[in-house]
């Protein structure tokens, strides 16, 4: 597809998104050659780097990680019927056609297929683009790996591993301190009370987001569910990623701390979101199905030197028993996207709740990435678990 024909896309879907979500047509296209330029020559650097003893060992302890955590997985749930990794030809995300026809095919693995087949492929690059945060975004959340809670979180239960590696050095990035959020199975997100999004409690709820910090070999890990999808949007999963950032005795990051060095989406291939929407309570969502091919982010993120879709493998026979999926993200360590108009608060959760950032773009304010206005008045939050959330163990 010509690049013209992809920004245009990407033009039309500019209003269709949630209420907030809106970007100056010219400066995004800026903003994506230079993004682009910049991927080629990281790319090219962590090329260099694949075959340094330090990243052989690395790929090593990946390997080893995930079929840890898919064994944990399996065992935890009791399943003893045959995992099944569904892969695609990585070559097609070069063509968005290839996606478009769910030309993805799916392997059965045995127990005696080497856990390096299985675990070991990354996808085609580990440089991602930063792209915006979305309107919706929440500082002050729950350091948990655990982010589902007892409400408003049924669905595919999804187990996501995520590893960052600094593009300039090629090593893990320790300590980042990573958010995740995504909307729950009928395209609603917490702690947003607005025109286009009335989450259940309000700005109070947190539920399917949280925080985690990153360990030797950048790697954090959240218990969440499949994203479902909304109104202009292709089903997606949020990233934010701090360093040097300050966390709380209580477990939560310190306002104003540290400096955004990613912003990022992750995006769940055609296939899989038809195979999710299928089940209750995803098919109980109304709003209209976005694919990828039409979504601005996704389309515009696809590039030879970035997949954004995480592999991922049925922890059983079906959907009931779960996914456990993993991707590494290449970051530029000494960037720093605070003060980018893609970053933007809308809300707040402190210790008496959740508030809204009246000055965010998202509510018609005047947005920007230098904390969008006010800072908060009240205490942080003291980090215990909602009411009714669901332990971390689960």
């Amino acid at each position: 597809m010509h690049f013209s024909k992809l920004f245009l896309v990407a033009a039309a879907t500019l209003a269709a998104a949630h209420p907030g979500e809106v970007h100056d047509a010219r400066a995004l296209k800026r903003e994506i050659r230079a993004r682009d330029a910049y991927a080629v020559a990281a790319k090219r650097a962590l090329d260099a780097c694949a075959s340094t003893t330090e990243a052989q060992q690395l790929s090593q302890r990946n390997v080893a990680r995930r079929a840890r955590t898919a064994r944990q997985l399996r065992q935890s749930k009791g399943i003893t019927t045959n995992a099944h990794k569904w892969r695609r030809d990585l070559a097609a995300l070069e063509k968005w056609e290839a996606i478009n026809h769910n030309k993805t095919g799916s392997l059965d693995y045995s127990s005696n297929t080497p856990e390096s087949v299985i675990f070991g492929g990354n996808t085609s690059a580990i440089l991602t683009p930063t792209v915006t945060d979305g309107p919706y975004y929440v500082w002050g959340e729950i350091l948990r790996q655990n982010v589902k809670e007892e409400k408003y979180c049924d669905g595919v239960d999804l187990t996501v591993e995520v590893q960052y590696i600094d593009v300039n050095t090629c090593r893990p990035v320790k300590g980042a301190v990573v958010d995740i959020w995504n909307a729950n199975a009928t395209g609603v997100y917490s702690g947003i009370s607005t025109s286009g999004n009335y989450a259940a409690d309000g700005w109070d709820s947190t539920y399917l987001r949280g925080i985690q910090q990153t360990d030797d070999d950048g790697v954090v890990t959240f218990d969440t569910i499949f994203p479902g999808h909304y109104d202009g949007r292709a089903t997606h999963t949020h990233l934010l990623t701090h360093l040097n950032a300050t966390m709380n005795a209580n477990g939560t990051l310190e306002v104003g701390t540290g400096s955004v060095a990613h912003i990022g989406q992750l995006f769940w291939n055609e296939v899989l979101r038809s195979a999710v929407e299928d089940t209750s309570p995803y098919n109980t969502n109304t709003q209209a199905v976005t694919t990828n091919a039409d979504d601005m982010w996704s389309v515009l993120q696809a590039s030879d030197e970035y997949d954004p879709f995480p592999e991922y493998l049925y922890l059983g026979e079906g959907l009931e028993d779960g996914l456990f999926a993993w991707i590494q993200i290449g970051i530029n360590a000494s960037a720093d996207y605070t003060d980018n108009s893609y970053y933007s608060i809308a809300a707040y959760y402190e210790e008496d709740g959740g508030h809204q950032n009246t000055a965010s773009s998202a509510f018609g304010g005047s947005g920007g990435g230098d904390m969008n206005g006010t800072m908060p008045s009240g205490a942080a939050p003291s980090g215990a678990m909602p009411s009714g959330a669901a332990p971390s163990s689960a």
